[in-house]
């Protein structure tokens, strides 16, 4: 995602339902989220599609590795070799 421009990115809910179709446009040309304000502060973020995909993809990972850390600091890891010998017993399916 590229970085805002406050000049162009940052409109009010009634500009916002004003002109939704154009900013959509805008923003899907642009590759930039929309800020939305409701009453001169902040309401809501616009983004793609795609780009709230990858946010949830990378939140998604981010929070599978802080779960493997935890497990390694609790101590629920195995070594290897024990690992290769129960993948070698395992019956196939």
């Amino acid at each position: 995602m590229k970085n805002f421009q406050v000049s162009e990115d940052i409109v009010s809910l009634s500009d916002f339902k004003n002109q939704a179709s154009k900013m959509l446009h805008q923003m899907q040309h642009s590759q930039r989220p929309i800020i939305i304000t409701q009453n001169g502060k902040p309401a809501g973020v616009l983004i793609s599609p795609a780009e709230f995909d990858l946010f949830s993809e990378r939140s998604r990972f981010i929070q599978a590795v802080q779960g493997g850390l935890g497990d390694v600091a609790q101590g629920r890891v195995v070594a290897d070799e024990d690992l290769d010998r129960v993948l070698d017993e395992a019956p196939m399916v």
